[in-house]
């Protein structure tokens, strides 16, 4: 690589270090206060409660999604396109119809969801106490729809501190606000539901009252422009997402639905607080993607192949950084993470959340894969695989559940995630000649998997693991990875160069840090 590339690859690699930073920090405490509130819900009501609070949620998410009619997607590239395009007429009455028809398609599938709570609750979960949980869930869905259309016009305009802002900490945040007074209040169960209704009504009056602030005006709000030709391109845009996205959710709750179907709502309940924690093993990738479609979107257009390849590999490197250690924690003490975070009575989810986490880690050393591939311009692959992962994972479900459980929820999943990312390293490497796994990952990896087999053997597997132990073994896990870093000689130019955009906000120690690592290049 010479210096002009070098220079152009380092300047990549900063607009997507500094893009996700913020999109990091947002999503970090956003998820720790999405997660704490699930901790104070199963910590203070039944297994039987929590799985009932996971599948209402599940239908919520799957009833927003309907009432949104792909607008979630659809809605944030056709406002930006047409931004490029300094065509602010026609971006008014896609914002204009959208709101309109996604609260009125919202409000029509809350009604939808009211009525037949009953049959929901009664006819395919066999759970009467879901049947109250569902009729308040209903009133939530036009608010939560909203919310999502309403963020999706921020994305559109690259307003990501904003949606940060409300997505990730001010909606997560009232949540868990709402459910921390529940549990000192002593309030019963059902008020849960009341909490997370308030949350999305609350935070959508919060952006809507922000938004016509800095507006000053909302005369572009006209009942007429459901009837638009922009509402028409919108609405018919939109619809082929509206699939996609269905699919994508189908992946992720299917395994919590069919638990709750085909075995109880305790199972459901087992099963979601393992996939929370084998959850935090992705969520690098998850901050990354944000800012990395458009940042390699502009690669391939100008035909960087070249700089892509290598900075796939420093990017799918800093994931396995941070993702790796966390796996491994949480694959040698699956017991203890769900008995210190949940209860004891959650310990019966330790071999789901080894599995799930195995999932979740092979697709984090594949990394932003997809994503890739999407920026090549091949969405129909996209879709399809996404298609495929989806019919793999209820037919899995099907054949596993009934004899194996929550195990069997975990490895449908597991499985489905392992084949899908196969799939999609064999597409990637056969249309650009990138390959996700390079020695400077796969070095560092087995020195940090050797040390930590022999700690965990003679040192780490008799210890009495209590709470002050358990955050302390994280952090020696961090360390024990980093040395495999140093001991390897795996650090990179561009790692220094990542470090550097650190630097120049903090200084200092950072200074000293990016020092110290240059020695081992």
């Amino acid at each position: 690589m010479d210096k002009k590339e070098r220079i152009e690859s380092d300047n990549t690699l900063q607009k997507v270090a500094s893009g996700t930073s913020i999109v990091f920090i947002g999503l970090l405490i956003g998820m720790l206060f999405n997660f704490l509130f699930q901790v104070l819900i199963a910590r203070n009501w039944t297994e039987t409660e929590f799985g009932i609070f996971s599948i209402s949620f599940s239908v919520l998410s799957i009833a927003t999604v309907l009432g949104t009619l792909g607008f979630q997607q659809g809605l944030t590239v056709n406002i930006a396109f047409r931004r490029g395009k300094k065509d602010y007429a026609k971006i008014r009455n896609f914002i204009s119809s959208s709101i309109f028809i996604g609260l009125l398609v919202s409000i029509i599938v809350g009604v939808l969801v009211f009525f037949l709570s009953e049959f929901i609750a009664v006819e395919i979960f066999r759970e009467t106490a879901l049947i109250r949980p569902l009729k308040v869930i209903s009133i939530g869905i036009p608010f939560f729809s909203l919310f999502q259309i309403l963020v999706s016009i921020y994305r559109g305009f690259d307003q990501v501190k904003q949606i940060v802002l409300y997505r990730d900490i001010l909606l997560n945040g009232l949540i868990f606000i709402f459910i921390l007074l529940l549990v000192i209040l002593d309030k019963s169960f059902l008020y849960v539901y009341y909490g997370l209704v308030a949350s999305f009504a609350i935070t959508v009056v919060i952006i809507a009252y922000r938004s016509i602030k800095k507006l000053k005006s909302i005369n572009f709000l006209k009942m007429k422009s459901v009837v638009s030709p922009a509402a028409k391109e919108l609405v018919f845009f939109s619809l082929p997402l509206l699939g996609t996205a269905m699919l994508s959710l189908l992946i992720t709750w299917t395994d919590t639905l069919m638990l709750g179907i085909i075995k109880t709502p305790a199972d459901a309940g087992f099963y979601k607080v393992a996939h929370l924690i084998a959850g935090f093993i992705s969520f690098p990738l998850g901050a990354l993607l944000t800012i990395y479609v458009p940042v390699f979107s502009g690669l391939f257009a100008r035909k960087k192949f070249e700089e892509m390849k290598k900075n796939f590999l420093i990017i799918t490197k800093w994931i396995c950084s941070f993702s790796l250690p966390l796996f491994i924690f949480i694959f040698l003490f699956p017991e203890d993470a769900l008995r210190l975070l949940f209860g004891a009575d959650y310990a019966f989810a330790t071999t789901a959340l080894r599995i799930l986490s195995f999932g979740y880690i092979f697709n984090c050393f594949v990394g932003p894969c997809g994503a890739t591939i999407m920026s090549m311009g091949r969405p129909k692959f996209i879709m399809l695989i996404t298609f495929a992962t989806a019919v793999t994972n209820i037919v899995l479900n099907i054949i596993l559940i009934p004899n194996y459980g929550v195990i069997g929820a975990a490895s449908a999943s597991a499985i489905s995630l392992v084949i899908m990312n196969i799939i999609k390293i064999l597409k990637l490497y056969k249309i650009s000649g990138i390959k996700p796994i390079g020695k400077n990952i796969i070095k560092p990896t087995l020195v940090f998997i050797l040390l930590t087999s022999l700690l965990y053997y003679y040192f780490f597997k008799s210890l009495e693991i209590t709470f002050p132990i358990f955050v302390l073994l994280f952090f020696v896990f961090n360390f024990i990875y980093f040395i495999g870093f140093i001991l390897t000689k795996s650090l990179e130019e561009e790692d220094l160069n990542l470090i550097k955009i650190v630097e120049r906000k903090k200084g200092g120690f950072i200074t000293k840090i990016r020092y110290f690592l240059s020695k081992f290049i």
